[in-house]
């Protein structure tokens, strides 16, 4: 039978992981109340996890890209293919946009050396461990949904990566989650421990889009009732809406992914006239021999 201080024990330990400032608000603990397995519990599920399934290899990699040099990868998909090892995907230094959902990936180790990742989504694996993450230092968007994290304090290893603007904890679409989505509030846990984030599972936390968002939020509060005043205000000038230089483009940032794919689509587009080309030939050369074959006829 549970003692009584064993709950109160549980629930000083909850209050703890609390972030700062959010002690006394009413909230509950922002982790689910499960328990969370050691470092050589989590190991050895690691290990029974990737006892089978396909391993990244260097033909896995030329084939996919059809490029030779795994240096020269910039972008990968590989969504569905089984992978439970991820191989030899270190040596792809350069690699900026990478899709490994859909997989039974559990150990992240070789993603600690790519320094250029942007884009990683994980979704859909039996990810438990993201520690190797906090080497992708340029690291913007990550996509955990469907995985098996099952505290906050696993992620506490991505607040050095100081890009971070999007992570995807939760899919309600594709029906993914992770244990630690089971507590009310954990993406205002979340955001707390990674204020850098924009967007938490999809939804604007900061940045454009989220000033509008808490607008239209306090304007039906006050159509409500909720927040109206006790007495009438003085009225204050009118002031922009939106911060100086919001409607100015902004200098397009150089991306190796898209001056690839210009690359390729040029490529594609010189050799389509090439073919056409050689077609016109062809046509007019037949066109040509019906030609004579017809005056031919006509001689005898």
């Amino acid at each position: 039978m549970a003692t009584g201080g064993g709950a109160s024990g549980a629930a000083g330990s909850r209050r703890a992981d609390l972030p700062a400032g959010m002690e006394g608000r009413g909230e509950e603990a922002p982790e689910p109340e499960v328990s969370e397995p050691s470092e050589e519990e989590e190991e050895e599920a690691e290990e029974e996890d990737e006892g089978s399934g396909v391993r990244v290899t260097p033909a896995l990699l030329k084939a996919t890209t059809g490029e030779f040099s795994l240096e020269s990868i910039l972008l990968l998909r590989l969504r569905g293919r089984g992978i439970a090892h991820l191989g030899c995907l270190a040596d792809c230094s350069n690699l900026e946009w990478l899709d490994l959902s859909g997989n039974a990936i559990a150990g992240l180790a070789p993603l600690a050396a790519l320094r250029a990742l942007a884009v990683l989504n994980l979704a859909g694996n039996r990810v438990a461990s993201v520690e190797p993450l906090r080497g992708c230092h340029s690291l913007r968007q990550l996509n955990l949904a469907g995985n098996r994290l099952r505290s906050l304090r696993q992620l506490r290893c991505l607040q050095g990566l100081r890009h971070l603007e999007s992570l995807r904890l939760r899919d309600p679409l594709g029906n993914l989650g992770n244990p630690l989505c089971a507590a009310p509030a954990y993406r205002a846990a979340l955001a707390a421990m990674l204020p850098g984030l924009k967007a938490i599972d999809g939804q604007r936390v900061a940045g454009r889009g989220s000033e509008l968002f808490r607008l239209c939020r306090e304007l039906d509060a006050a159509l409500d009732g909720e927040d109206a005043p006790a007495a009438a205000a003085p009225a204050e000038p009118p002031q922009p809406w939106v911060q100086a230089g919001f409607w100015e483009a902004r200098p397009a940032r150089r991306s190796a992914v898209l001056e690839e794919a210009t690359r390729q689509l040029g490529q594609a587009l010189r050799e389509c006239r090439e073919l056409g080309r050689r077609a016109d030939d062809s046509i007019a050369q037949a066109q040509r021999a019906l030609g004579r074959r017809h005056h031919g006829d006509f001689g005898f």
